[in-house]
């Protein structure tokens, strides 16, 4: 839960950095014999990179996907003289309203699974709890620089839910970036070595590729065949078309990063809605979210990733668990598609 409402804002790759040395002291003060605590470890670190991978569907800032998807409505459908496309400019709250619940909803579950699959060695943490309080309480009181960094995350997130929608989200990220930097609580060293530049590109790289493949008509022709495929099965519409697109998804996003899979795949299942006539929010929500299934495999998500660099875990026990947790994803949202988005609609 700690992990998923702190992913939830502020992305996951970040907040799995931030609680595995939490998960890592918990698993060494239970015990010193990794093989003691193989399955202990394993739910405690899956905590943590699944926590959050269901989490950063919550809310635009959650993902770069999101942000991505949130674009491709305005670029593909919005037009400021037809009232009638207002409804594709999705909002920081709005966002929230489809997707948040689906988080909330979905952790349980992400409980009930890995402790039915991994069944830890230890039910019982306090004596580790206690001795981490400690260990933390020795670090001393917050200082005035901790509690500056918490209220400039509050006025960036604050931001984001008021303004995001008239400024955009990356006005409001950059100007949170310098005011970080004008206190001194970062230094430029920090920012230009700790930003991994080659990734912006690769989205910009990414989000150009699929507004041309919109624009010269190559969306429309994936779209009109993949539609083909699907028809004689019955699911070129309704809820057999969200399930082949949320498999489309899951499968791509396993195989590469949320935010890539979502700018290549969104102008097609977005022009696979207009063909299909079905509604292009429905569908961009299910793509972008089905893009945080990426449980599979290490390098599906950062924070899987993260989490597999403890050296606790193996490859084998990410296909373990994350067909499990695949599948419950999918019928949660499907579900949420079928019974609670039309409400919102309206």
């Amino acid at each position: 839960m700690v992990s998923g409402l702190l992913a939830s804002f502020v992305g996951e790759h970040t907040v799995a950095a931030m609680m595995l040395p939490v998960g890592i002291t918990l698993i060494t003060l239970t015990s010193d014999d990794p093989k003691e605590v193989r399955n202990l470890a394993a739910v405690l670190l899956f905590s943590i990179s699944y926590g959050a991978s269901v989490a950063g569907i919550g809310t635009p800032s959650g993902g770069a996907r999101n942000a991505i998807m949130i674009g491709y409505w305005k670029e593909f459908f919005y037009d400021p003289a037809n009232a009638d496309t207002h409804k594709f400019l999705i909002d920081y709250l709005k966002w929230m309203a489809y997707a948040y619940p689906m988080f909330l909803l979905q952790l349980p579950f992400v409980t009930v699974i890995l402790l039915f699959t991994f069944r830890p060695e230890y039910s019982n943490l306090s004596r580790a709890v206690a001795k981490l309080r400690m260990q933390v309480q020795m670090q001393g009181p917050m200082k005035a620089g901790d509690w500056l960094s918490i209220l400039f995350l509050l006025l960036i997130l604050w931001g984001w839910v008021a303004m995001s929608s008239d400024i955009g989200m990356g006005t409001i990220a950059i100007f949170g970036a310098a005011i970080f930097l004008i206190a001194g609580l970062v230094r430029w060293e920090d920012v230009n070595s700790g930003v991994n530049w080659g990734v912006v590109l690769l989205y910009a790289a990414a989000i150009s590729l699929g507004v041309q493949m919109k624009n010269t008509g190559a969306a429309q022709w994936i779209a009109e065949n993949f539609l083909a495929i699907l028809a004689p099965f019955g699911a070129d519409h309704g809820i057999g078309l969200w399930a082949a697109v949320s498999g489309l998804t899951t499968a791509v996003t396993n195989m590469m990063s949320n935010g890539a899979a979502v700018a290549v795949l969104g102008p097609i299942v977005l022009k696979m809605a207009t063909v299909a006539g079905e509604s292009p929010i429905v569908i961009g929500f299910i793509t972008a979210i089905s893009s945080a299934f990426a449980y599979l495999t290490v390098v599906g998500t950062p924070a899987c990733t993260i989490v597999y660099a403890s050296g606790y875990l193996k490859t084998t026990d990410f296909l373990k668990v994350g067909w499990r947790m695949a599948v419950t994803s999918i019928i949660i949202m499907l579900v949420a598609a079928s019974v609670y988005w039309p409400f919102l609609e309206g």
